[in-house]
């Protein structure tokens, strides 16, 4: 008998679809499962299990945090099942859990099928499940769904591998799972504890709600500057040419523009080649999650998790693959079921037909899953909502458009002008011939058409300076950040180049920041915590996030695009095994553990621990009440009496430390910190006293001035 455990109740509903093509005895609905024939479904709700908290390690009767438990690394890392809101596991969870304890340990039970969801995190779902409910060890093979129609759900049934097969995979997963945790508890306890005020410090969400705080900063101090361009809009043969120079000019240097405005002007401008070709233009690849996710938002304004979500559900319903990809491509060995998929879109009365083309089909830039694409299956536009009807013709046409018999054919036109021999011009123009597969996806791009112009003509040219201004950078779209997190360490750029080895080479070895998989959930996560806002397709920092990077970056707590691509990579040897699971926990734990050192050694002069929020510092000079750490500095508990006095914790782009707080209560001045920067940006250092109940710099015998 074989017992099939489903990542989701849905899954199981297709998978009993798929078992009515291998078997002709039906599966009868029992408590928690499916029985029928050779086969038993039952499922899990997602995560059936969690990680035990630290409290399970470290127990303690104090309900509040602390910094006494933490950081936290585990020997061995426990998984308890899956707790509720009130802390006490979930009824549910108890009850299906127990059921598959039961459905495991059934004598005519032989063979164990693991149909969580085709990646690392599907993997481990139904594994630790097993684990923990299995008394004896029994086959344990695995149901591995490229889609979740039918039809391959009764070929998989007859392809598994045996679960030792995809053991990289799990230990992939269980690194994940590990560092997460690690990451997680210790660093937004210790950040939360610090400045008491709830913050998520994750491995992920930290570099991403940076990367927009980065970006926001730039455009909010951005000072736009003057400068100068020369070009030239003049008839010749009863049509305007225009030519720009490459030449640049500040805005202090508008006579130098006239000068050799006047010098180009004196040179005979000529046409010396013109060149037209017709060609063919290749449509955009089929899409991966991000790309997908980029296209709507661009389009339709859909947020990252309402396509996700929303292709998600099509997934389950069986009529695209499976979503969480991050491959534009095929691979060679999908061939037949292309073809199989094309002739029934064919029915549609779409132009298509099977083409093989490296730019389609690439094993070499598959990592575990294909392209996303429709199936076979093709659903009743009634039966979809608005917005499943939306992502699902994105899909369709994409594919549509690859796989187009007809072509795109193009007019390519290139006519280039010399001025003299100071410099030569280069105009490029595209006309549309037979528009092809742009019928059935976007193509922005408009015809250009140039000036009908032979070698050898005169062109008439008058070159003046026109005034420019810089602009600031744009902010984050859901299409730049999405490329952004795949290489952050690639020029920000809108559109993937055409030769994309480097963006897969990124991906292959762990450099993105999230993945597929996990990056639209984080993203949510950093929205529904108030750190960063969506308005239409850019995104925002808010007050939230702003504090949240400030308050990291002070507390010493480094966690950049470099740190995470770091474990990234981990996890990546990991998956490869070349690295062990408690390598890349090693890592991360060397990581955390810096964050507290950094926190109790510090020198004097670069002395910057804050304290812990409530901590008392010393007596009030002004009604000698206690001064404690408050959210924004240090302030006297007696505030709502009246009282006044406070410290704040950052004075001129300087931490001020608890050791120094204390020293100057105690004996009216700080010993002397290093690093205060000035408004013109000079840096200088100087004492912090206190002067009549304020605090006012002290250079010994400069001047002063109040803080």
């Amino acid at each position: 008998m074989y017992l099939i455990i489903a990542e989701k109740p849905s899954l199981a509903r297709n998978i009993i679809a798929g078992i009515a093509k291998v078997q002709s005895d039906e599966l009868v609905k029992k408590n928690g499962y499916y029985e029928g024939g050779n086969y038993i479904v039952t499922w899990v709700f997602g995560h059936l299990f969690s990680l035990a908290d630290i409290e399970d390690y470290s127990p303690t009767e104090n309900p509040k945090w602390t910094m006494d438990n933490i950081p936290c690394f585990p020997k061995e890392f426990k998984f308890n099942l899956k707790k509720g809101q009130n802390k006490q596991v979930d009824p549910g969870v108890k009850k299906q859990f127990d059921t598959i304890k039961y459905l495991c340990n059934r004598k005519d039970v032989d063979t164990v099928i693991n149909a969580g969801d085709a990646d690392r995190e599907g993997e481990i779902i139904v594994r630790l499940c097993v684990k923990h409910a299995l008394s004896s060890p029994k086959k344990f093979v695995r149901l591995w769904l490229p889609d979740q129609t039918p039809q391959t759900i009764a070929q998989g049934l007859t392809e598994m591998k045996d679960e030792n097969e995809y053991e990289s995979l799990a230990n992939e997963g269980y690194a994940r799972t590990f560092i997460d945790w690690l990451y997680g508890v210790n660093l937004t306890r210790f950040a939360t504890l610090k400045t008491g005020k709830l913050l998520r410090v994750g491995r992920v969400i930290v570099p991403i709600v940076k990367a927009i705080y980065d970006r926001d900063m730039e455009i909010r101090n951005f000072k736009p500057e003057k400068y100068y361009v020369i070009s030239s809009h003049e008839k010749t043969n009863d049509e305007f040419v225009d030519l720009t120079s490459k030449e640049r000019f500040t805005k202090d240097e508008y006579n130098k523009a006239l000068d050799t405005c006047a010098k180009y002007n004196s040179r005979v401008a000529r046409v010396l080649s013109t060149k037209k070709k017709k060609d063919t233009l290749n449509p955009p690849k089929l899409f991966s999650l991000s790309k997908l996710q980029s296209y709507l938002g661009k389009r339709f304004k859909l947020s990252m998790d309402e396509t996700l979500n929303t292709v998600q559900k099509l997934y389950e319903d069986g009529y695209v693959t499976y979503p969480r990809t991050n491959s534009e491509y095929l691979a060679t060995a999908e061939q037949g079921k292309m073809k199989a998929i094309i002739d029934n879109i064919a029915k549609l009365n779409y132009p298509v037909k099977f083409r093989f083309s490296k730019s389609i089909f690439d094993d070499s830039k598959i990592e575990s899953h294909s392209a996303l694409t429709p199936t076979y299956k093709i659903p009743n536009p009634k039966e979809l909502s608005d917005m499943e009807k939306t992502v699902y013709t994105a899909i369709l046409r994409r594919f549509v458009a690859v796989f187009c018999s007809e072509e795109c054919v193009i007019q390519r036109s290139e006519i280039k002008i010399g001025v003299g021999d100071i410099e030569e011009f280069t105009l490029k123009g595209t006309v549309i011939l037979e528009p092809g597969w742009t019928k059935f996806d976007e193509y922005s791009q408009k015809d250009k058409i140039l000036p009908k112009l032979e070698k050898g003509d005169t062109v008439n040219i008058n070159f003046v300076p026109q005034e420019k201004e810089t602009t600031p950078p744009k902010h984050y779209t859901i299409e730049t950040l999405n490329n952004y997190l795949k290489n952050p360490f690639k020029e920000d750029k809108a559109t993937a180049d055409e030769n994309d080895d480097e963006e897969y080479r990124a991906i292959f070895e762990g450099l993105e920041l999230g993945t597929e998989a996990t990056r639209t959930g984080i993203i949510q996560n950093a929205c529904n915590s108030g750190y960063i806002s969506l308005k239409k397709d850019s995104y925002y920092i808010l007050p939230d996030g702003e504090y949240l990077i400030s308050s990291l970056s002070q507390l010493g707590i480094i966690m950049d695009k470099y740190k995470t691509s770091e474990m990234g990579q981990s996890l990546k040897r990991v998956f490869r095994g070349e690295n062990t699971i408690s390598d890349s926990v090693h890592l991360a734990e060397s990581e955390i553990q810096a964050v507290f050192d950094r926190s109790k050694n510090v020198s004097v002069e670069v002395d910057t621990n804050i304290g812990l929020y409530g901590e008392v510092a010393g007596k009030c000079p002004l009604c000698n009440g206690d001064v404690v750490r408050t959210k924004f500095g240090y302030g006297c508990s007696n505030f709502r009496d009246g009282c006044k006095f406070s410290v704040s914790k950052s004075i001129c782009q300087r931490t001020i430390s608890i050791s120094n707080v204390r020293m100057l209560l105690a004996s009216g001045r700080t010993s002397k910190i290093q690093g205060f920067t000035s408004k013109n940006g000079k840096s200088f250092d100087a004492y912090l006293k206190l002067d009549n109940g304020k605090v006012v710099f002290d250079f010994e015998n400069g001047p002063s001035g109040t803080k």
